[in-house]
């Protein structure tokens, strides 16, 4: 109770005496002290979001302005300025990328796409080189992961943004994606590799989409988040997923959900640091 009628008091009274008193004191709005006081990176930006400040990539400028009018700060104060852009910028942009991940991933698999179906292949000479496909539709698939004859049919949930995140990781770390291919073939501890892969860029999309990996990216971006970063995320996942779970050595696949919370819950956990940077090195 006592705790509710602090809150109460503070949230009416107490905190505007407190900001009165710092603004007499330093000279400055709350503004300029988070964002002369605070790091570059997540700590500032999410500093500024808790002060509910919404923008458009397109209104960044005009809306710094307008705040420097509004709370009577000089605009030789460039460091302010600088701050308060970039952070609006990476503000703006995580809504951005979200809404460009939600695209793809509404876009479903078309085996009539020549697009889509240089990309199945695509993947598949990444993963296999030594060995041709010798149809399209063919149990070989099975042999990167796959659960039938016909790829399609397990980008369902994810659409065409399952396939792009293992075309990426396959393409831009190739060793350790056949590395992992491999891995996933062990006769105790194997696991599919493509559809792990396809619920690990689930976990991924619903860790932007919940807000979880907004200190990843303010650490990462100083400015605007792109597509590369979500999946250079997805690729981490990927890899520590692998690690995680021949660590945890579980009796049987059968018990993949059990352990792919289990992995979520770590992921998460390691999101709450403010500081955090989750990526692989190329």
């Amino acid at each position: 109770m006592w705790a509710r009628v602090w809150g109460f008091l503070y949230s009416k009274y107490f905190r505007f005496c407190l900001k009165w008193i710092l603004r007499l004191l330093t000279g400055k709005c709350e503004l300029q002290r988070v964002l002369g006081g605070a790091e570059a990176g997540a700590r500032r930006t999410l500093s500024v979001l808790r002060s509910a400040v919404q923008v458009e990539e397109a209104e960044v400028e005009k809306y710094v302005r307008d705040i420097m009018k509004e709370k009577k700060i000089e605009q030789k104060d460039i460091g302010f300025k600088t701050n308060l852009h970039i952070s609006l910028l990476q503000i703006s942009g995580y809504k951005k990328l979200y809404l460009n991940v939600e695209n793809l991933r509404k876009v479903p698999y078309d085996s009539e796409n020549e697009e889509h179906e240089e990309q199945l292949i695509e993947l598949w000479n990444l993963l296999m080189p030594h060995e041709n496909l010798k149809a399209r539709i063919s149990k070989q698939w099975c042999d990167i992961g796959f659960q039938g004859d016909d790829p399609k049919t397990d980008f369902r949930g994810m659409g065409l943004l399952g396939l792009v995140n293992l075309v990426y990781f396959s393409k831009h770390y190739t060793n350790e994606a056949r590395q992992i291919l491999s891995r996933s073939n062990h006769p105790k501890l194997g696991y599919s590799y493509a559809i792990v892969g396809i619920n690990l860029t689930e976990m991924a999309y619903s860790l932007l989409k919940n807000g979880a990996l907004k200190a990843h990216l303010y650490n990462l971006v100083s400015g605007l988040p792109q597509m590369e970063h979500f999946h250079q995320f997805y690729c981490y996942l990927v890899y520590e997923f692998d690690k995680f779970w021949f660590e945890e050595e579980p009796e049987s696949i059968m018990h993949f959900n059990q352990y792919r919370e289990k992995f979520h819950e770590k992921i998460k956990g390691l999101l709450l640091d403010c500081n955090v940077v989750l990526t692989l090195q190329d």
